[in-house]
C-alpha cells in the first residue's frame, strides 16, 4: 500500500476521488469543513495541518482495497501513461494610477502579501484566468496589457506566467475569506514593504515604474 509521507490538497482530492465522495461527504469523514476541501482543489498545493494529515492516513488505511488501488493509480501512474502537466499559475500585477493591487494570503500560520493569482487548468488560457481570478478575489475588474514574462517559482517550484493588467472598474474587496485576511491597493512607490523587492520578479519592478 502506498505510504503519503506528506498530505498535500492535491493527494487529498486523489483520496477523495479514488472514495467516490462528495465535498460534503469527504469534509463529513475527515472532520472538516466542506470549504476547507473546496480550498484543497483550488489550491492543490496547501499542505493541511497535523491533524488532518493523521484523518488523511486514517481514512486511507481504511479505505476499501478496490478505492486503495484507484488511489494508488493516481498517486503512482504507470510509468507508460500520460504524466499530469506541472502546476501552472497566472498572477495578475493590476496597475491604478500609482497603485498596485495585493491580497494578504493565510497559509502555515503566517499572513503574506501577494499579487491576486489563480491556477491554470489544462486547456485553460491563461490570460483568462488572470482576468477571472482577480474578479473572483477581490472584485476588481481588469484587463491585460502585456505578458511579464514567465518562470519557475524559486520558493515553491510551480509554474508562474505573469501579466500586467489595466484597472477597469471596482473596489478592492476581500471576496475569498477562506484564502485572503485582505486585499488592497497599495503605493507603488511602498510595495517593498508589503514583499521584499529581492523576492519580485524583476520586469515586475520594471513594468511598474512608468505607473509609480
Amino acid at each position: 500500500m502506498d505510504v503519503v509521507e506528506t498530505w498535500t490538497g492535491q493527494e487529498a482530492c486523489y483520496l477523495q476521488a479514488a472514495l467516490r465522495e462528495s465535498n460534503e461527504g469527504f469534509a463529513s469523514r475527515l472532520g472538516v469543513a466542506v470549504r476547507t476541501v473546496a480550498t484543497w482543489h483550488k489550491d492543490p498545493t496547501i499542505v493541511p495541518r497535523s491533524e488532518i494529515q493523521q484523518a488523511l492516513d486514517t481514512l486511507h488505511e481504511k479505505a476499501p482495497e478496490s478505492a486503495r488501488r484507484r488511489f494508488a493509480r493516481m498517486f503512482r501512474p504507470p510509468a507508460d501513461e500520460v504524466q499530469p502537466q506541472a502546476l501552472r499559475v497566472a498572477i495578475a500585477v493590476v496597475a491604478r494610477d500609482s497603485q498596485v493591487l495585493l491580497v494578504c494570503r493565510r497559509g502555515d500560520g503566517a499572513l503574506s502579501w501577494q499579487f491576486p493569482a489563480g491556477m491554470i487548468k489544462p486547456g485553460a488560457s491563461s490570460q483568462v484566468v488572470t482576468v477571472q481570478e482577480t474578479h473572483a478575489e477581490t472584485g476588481v475588474h481588469s484587463a491585460v496589457r502585456e505578458h511579464l514574462g514567465s518562470r519557475v517559482h524559486p520558493v515553491t517550484g510551480v509554474s508562474c506566467d505573469y501579466w500586467l493588467c489595466e484597472h477597469l472598474a471596482g473596489e478592492a474587496e476581500n471576496r475569498d475569506p477562506i484564502e485572503n485576511t485582505d486585499v488592497a491597493w497599495v503605493p507603488i512607490r511602498d510595495l517593498a514593504r508589503f514583499i521584499p523587492a529581492n523576492k519580485i520578479f524583476p520586469p515586475i519592478l520594471a513594468a511598474l515604474e512608468a505607473h509609480a
